[in-house]
């Protein structure tokens, strides 16, 4: 599926820039920036339900362990 996505990214550049040298480098970047952003967005994905546990187990952590206010 992200093979599918690259190329339909570097057909959409091509098609906007038009098919040069420097169109080609253009490409790749935007490709490879965009290609990071979706891998990004993936890991996030994959590991919501343990930054959810983590938070939850936060919240539990700073609510139990309140400072004492007798002073």
């Amino acid at each position: 599926m992200f093979e599918l996505l690259f190329i339909l990214m570097l057909i959409a550049i091509f098609v906007l820039t038009g098919a040069t040298m420097v169109s080609f480098f253009i490409a790749m970047g935007a490709a490879l920036l965009l290609g990071a952003i979706f891998v990004m967005v993936g890991a996030v994905v994959k590991l919501l339900p343990w930054i959810i546990v983590a938070l939850i187990a936060l919240y539990i952590y700073k609510y139990y362990n309140k400072p004492d206010q007798n002073i």
